[in-house]
């Protein structure tokens, strides 16, 4: 995050914000029913499902084909530190999907210069299933990167296509240790409770 750095400060705020400025209220209206209310998103798989209107996916077996006739294909993990940590695709940038946004920019210090040069490039992210490497595909389309798309099913359909992984210090992962790691674990209080 930046830090203050005198009275002109809050002034440069705004003059980003405004040189910044997208039609996202353009697009909302436009979304809006003929009551001109904006639709309301009910749940985090409705709000991936909406995001979905504005970006692609692509599978894991396009993934290995664009990496053959690419090489300087892009593809962004937007997973946390600790998930990158225990395994990703070889090469790949880690930019958790916390501070993607800013990390896209420069004068930040979460700014990624790679990320931030990389308008124009070709663009996959991913993450552990496929849902917030959507939501974070949607903002980088928003924040104008030209050819960015989204792994459907995310490293677990990587992993099931028999793709290799590695791990922090760059050695192999085995299939079957992803294969656990990938597993959903949920405690008791996260599960959906039954009505009384």
């Amino acid at each position: 995050m930046r830090a203050a750095a005198g009275p002109g400060y809050l002034h440069e705020i705004q003059t980003n914000r405004n040189r910044n400025h997208r039609p996202g209220l353009a697009r909302a209206l436009a979304m809006s029913d003929d009551r001109g209310e904006i639709p309301t998103v009910k749940n985090f798989l409705e709000l991936i499902k909406n995001c979905l209107t504005d970006i692609r996916e692509i599978m894991p077996w396009d993934l290995e084909e664009r990496l053959r006739e690419n090489p300087q294909l892009l593809i962004v993990d937007v997973r946390e530190p600790d998930e990158f940590a225990a395994m990703h695709i070889q090469g790949s940038l880690n930019v958790p999907r916390g501070i993607l946004e800013s990390a896209c920019e420069w004068d930040y210090e979460e700014t990624v210069p790679d990320l931030v040069q990389a308008r124009e490039r070709e663009v996959v992210v991913v993450c552990r299933s496929g849902y917030r490497s959507v939501l974070a595909a949607h903002s980088m389309n928003v924040l104008g990167y030209q050819n960015v798309v989204s792994l459907k099913t995310g490293l677990r359909g990587w992993k099931d296509y028999e793709q290799p992984l590695v791990d922090q210090a760059g050695g192999a992962v085995d299939l079957d240790d992803a294969d656990v790691y990938f597993t959903p674990r949920l405690r008791p209080d996260q599960v959906r409770p039954h009505p009384a």
